[in-house]
Parts: C-alpha cells; structure tokens; sequence
C-alpha cells in the first residue's frame, strides 16, 4: 500500500486536473451554446435558398453553365472541416475515418489544423489550407468557398464535396458527406437537405410557373448557383463549429466526473492508509509497554 505522502500528492495532482477541466467544459459550455445559436438561426435561409435553387429544376435541362453541367469526374473536390484543437472526444477520428474510403486521386481543401495534419500523413493531394475562427464569420469562409469554385472552374476539380461534422444535437454529432457542385439532381439535392435540417418536403412550395430570366439566363443561374455553395458551406461549417464545442463540452464533463470519482477512491485509500498507520503506531506503543512491565 502507498503511504499517506505519495496518496496526498495523487489527490492534490487530481484536484488541480479536476479545477482545469471544468474551467474548459464551462467555456466549451458557452461556446456551445452560441455555436448552436448561430447554426439553427442559419437554417431557414438555408432552406429558403435551396428552395430556390430547387424550383428551377424544370428550367435547367439544356443550361450550358458549369456548375449544372456534368463532366466526366477525373478528381473529386472535397472540404474538409476539422478542428484546430483536441480534447474534443472521438470527433475527428470519425471525420478521418470517411477520408480513409475515398479513392487517393482525391483532391482535399482542408479547414482546422487537425485536417491538414492528417492528410499531409496520409500523403493526401492537399490544395489549400485554410483557418476559421470560433465564430466563423462569412469573411472568412467567402476565402474558401471561391478558392473551391475557381479550382472547379479551371476543371482542377470536378466535384465539390465537404465532410463535416453534423450537428444532430448535444449528445450526437455525426461525420458527413455531401456534394454541392455540380448541381444535376436538385430534386434529391433538396430533400436531402430538408431531412438534414429537419424540415419536412410538404413545407416547401413547389413553382412550377416558366420562368423569364434576364438578361441572360446562365449568367443568373451561375451567380445563384454560387451564392448557394457559400451559404451551404457556410451553414454546414457553423454545424461543424457547434459539434466540436457539444463534443468539447461532453468530454471535458466526462472527465471532471471522473477526476471526481478518482478523488473518492484516493480519500478513502488516504484514509485507509492513515488508519493502518495509527493502529501500527498503537501496536508499537502497546508492545513497548508490555515488554517493560515483563
């Protein structure tokens, strides 16, 4: 058994360990929380313009402009979205895992420093870097998102996917794939996304009306298209944003809770260990008297 100085330190290291990490699950616990704030009140603009974009699905058969046309795929574009910092649980690991299954003629952007660490271990094709504070403000993704669609305009690429983390609620948080570009099926594309958010198709007006454009028809669709992919990037990075300070959160109580229960466990070794002591030091004391007394 260890005696009562070693026990002492133990518990004094665990309590130190203990104080620093609930001080990170309260401000995991605040982050959260305007995270979650932010992704839900993006939703619904979201939503609206995908329903946009879905109500054009009858008038953009025969339109010439790049991002609804197909193209044979020689290398797939994908947005990574990690973190920058661990201590978030198993969140990144299962991101990883989906990188793993995809073919190596891939071509990656990646967002947060856990991403671009790994695919540059994993030898990935890595175009760009790019970094994306707690708020993640459209400044900063517009970067990212006309990084992507110029590289798919240039034919550098010829799909623009991301995986992130989706943001189902405090507890879970699922990686995910999703294609953007190029917009061929908007029907499955739109709900889809509904069943992402949340919403219901039955929520969704369906126009079927022609619709005039001017003053050129392709030129409209490519600045609707784009302005599309950077809201849905956006979105889906503002999930992502609220998934890893729910994960953070989670496992900064997960282990308060359990520097808590080491903590009883070490007081009561201590006390243990403090009793055998003293009854060793009664014993002693009662054994010295009954020799001089014989």
């Amino acid at each position: 058994m260890a005696n009562t100085r070693d026990i002492r330190n133990r518990i004094k290291g665990v309590k130190n360990t203990r104080q620093i990490t609930k001080a990170m699950q309260m401000v995991a616990t605040s982050k959260m929380k305007r995270a979650q704030e932010s992704a839900k009140s993006g939703r619904p603009y979201a939503l609206l313009l995908a329903d946009v974009i879905g109500s054009l699905s009858g008038n953009v058969e025969d339109v010439r402009q790049t991002f609804f046309a197909t193209r044979p795929v020689k290398h797939r574009g994908i947005l990574v979205v990690s973190t920058d910092k661990g201590l978030c649980g198993a969140l990144n690991a299962n991101l990883f895992r989906i990188l793993s299954d995809i073919d190596s003629s891939a071509k990656f952007v990646s967002i947060g420093k856990r991403a671009s660490q790994y695919l540059s271990r994993a030898r990935r094709d890595l175009l760009a870097d790019f970094t994306v504070n707690d708020r993640a403000p459209f400044a900063e993704v517009r970067k990212v998102v006309e990084f992507l669609l110029w590289s798919y305009e240039q034919e550098t690429i010829d799909t623009v996917e991301i995986v992130y983390t989706s943001f189902v609620n405090t507890l879970v948080q699922e990686p995910e794939i999703v294609q953007l570009l190029p917009l061929t099926d908007l029907d499955s594309m739109l709900e889809k996304l509904h069943a992402r958010f949340g919403a219901a198709d039955d929520e969704t007006v369906k126009d079927r009306r022609e619709i005039l454009f001017e003053p050129v028809r392709d030129e409209i669709l490519a600045e609707l298209a784009a302005l599309y992919v950077k809201q849905e990037i956006h979105q889906l990075i503002l999930e992502a944003q609220a998934s890893e300070h729910s994960a953070r959160m989670v496992a900064m109580k997960s282990a308060t809770d359990n520097a808590g229960n080491l903590l009883d466990e070490l007081t009561l070794q201590y006390n243990r260990a403090r009793q055998a002591a003293i009854t060793q030091e009664i014993l002693e004391i009662s054994a010295a008297a009954f020799a001089e007394n014989t």
